[in-house]
């Protein structure tokens, strides 16, 4: 059986092309707002009001909160996609998910001290992954093999399109950050609504119950999958590499760039987004297109994250304002079309179509996984080594490593 064959779901119901349309428009929406959420949260309101608390150790404390939460986003996401396969449902989960995180982001924009900001983050992170497991398995499930490539291109987009409205929102209000908790509360769980009421669930049969002693072997068994795995390791070294600088962009841009005279770091944050998911929206049209059309999904994946190890050296030579756009743009180009053609890669080794969810909820640890350690991992460098031009070669080293990853995947050209 080939490899196309093993993804198809088992029980596939062709709708008409106005109502695929129609899906990738709601699937847009949907991880538009999640990743709204996200940026916005993790780039600007999080660390703003954490070094209201406590300028002092505003590096240290994003570190702990960042790395702690990440945990629950680890354990969440695979547990809800298990969770909603054997259901065989996922609106419920993506609507539940959302009203949750709604209602944890309004506990976060009203605490003030650094232990109730850390518990609210967790409860975010972990009711959004939960969101986030229903959705992801949504393209698996309807989407066949041989539009992988343009659905997660069109998905993809989610990215440049859900930061740049997370970060300009959360710059908007960096002086009111309960109202910018609750606006992008309610942009998640609007898109939530929105998805299940015109994209109803597609019939499919319930996974089976496994016995207790065995769910755990179960759960991580895609992971001896030859191809999955180093999708897996490939996704977790980029991710790990981005996420290590991206994650204190706001604390570089006040501590280690020169920006112009008169400009905040939230208002920088503010232009340089656009710029990079700008490049990322070009990136990963271009990207996830070409790969369908070429029928090559390997030499995109490697290339973009090769340059987006590459270009992290660009802060490190030019820590000015200059530098930081053309970086922005330059990882934006690499990072945007990586996460396209890379989804449309896993997608493509999925040992088991029935148990999509779960083992799409497996490869999303990839994605949170790499977040606990990040902010950890960089809190240190910067603590240790008084600076951030080591971590920018950090993350550029791990990036070129997930390139070197991809190349041992066999079942996909």
């Amino acid at each position: 059986m080939t490899a196309d064959e093993l993804i198809q779901p088992e029980a596939p119901a062709k709708a008409p092309a106005p109502r695929q349309r129609g899906l990738m428009l709601l699937l847009l929406l949907a991880n538009s707002s999640m990743l709204a959420v996200y940026m916005g949260v993790g780039s600007v309101l999080l660390p703003t009001q954490i070094a209201q608390i406590d300028p002092a150790n505003k590096v240290a404390i994003l570190g702990i909160v960042g790395g702690v939460s990440s945990i629950f986003a680890t354990a969440f996401n695979p547990i809800a996609g298990a969770l909603s396969d054997r259901t065989g449902r996922r609106n419920p989960w993506v609507v539940g998910g959302a009203l949750a995180s709604l209602a944890g982001l309004a506990f976060l924009g009203s605490v003030r001290t650094a232990l109730l900001v850390g518990i609210g983050w967790c409860l975010v992170q972990a009711t959004m992954n939960v969101y986030q497991a229903a959705v992801t398995a949504i393209v698996p499930d309807r989407v066949p093999a041989a539009r992988r490539g343009t659905a997660s291109a069109v998905v993809g987009l989610a990215l440049p399109v859900g930061g740049t409205v997370g970060v300009m929102i959360a710059s908007q209000t960096v002086e009111r950050l309960t109202t910018g908790y609750l606006v992008l509360g309610a942009v998640a769980a609007g898109a939530a609504l929105l998805l299940a009421a015109f994209c109803r669930d597609v019939r499919r049969e319930p996974a089976p119950s496994v016995p207790k002693r065995e769910r755990m072997a179960a759960f991580l068994s895609a992971l001896g999958h030859h191809d999955f795995r180093w999708a897996f390791i490939g996704r977790a070294l980029m991710v790990l590499g981005y996420f290590s600088v991206v994650g204190y962009q706001l604390y570089i841009l006040d501590d280690h760039i020169k920006l112009p005279e008169g400009m905040a770091p939230a208002e920088a944050i503010a232009l340089l987004t656009p710029v990079s998911m700008a490049a990322m929206a070009l990136s990963t049209i271009v990207g996830g297109l070409l790969s369908d059309r070429w029928d090559r999904r390997k030499i995109f994946v490697g290339v973009s994250a090769a340059l987006a190890g590459v270009v992290m050296v660009i802060p490190v030579i030019s820590p000015t304002w200059t530098g930081m756009l053309i970086f922005s743009a330059l990882n934006g180009l690499g990072f945007g079309c990586f996460m396209a053609v890379d989804t449309a890669v896993v997608t493509l080794v999925l040992p088991k179509a029935e148990d999509a969810a779960r083992d799409m909820g497996v490869l999303n640890i990839a994605n949170a996984g790499p977040q606990i350690v990040a902010p950890f991992v960089a809190s240190a460098i910067v603590t240790a080594f008084g600076g951030y031009t080591p971590l920018f070669i950090v993350g550029g080293a791990l990036s070129l490593l997930g390139a070197l990853s991809v190349i041992l995947i066999r079942g996909v050209r």
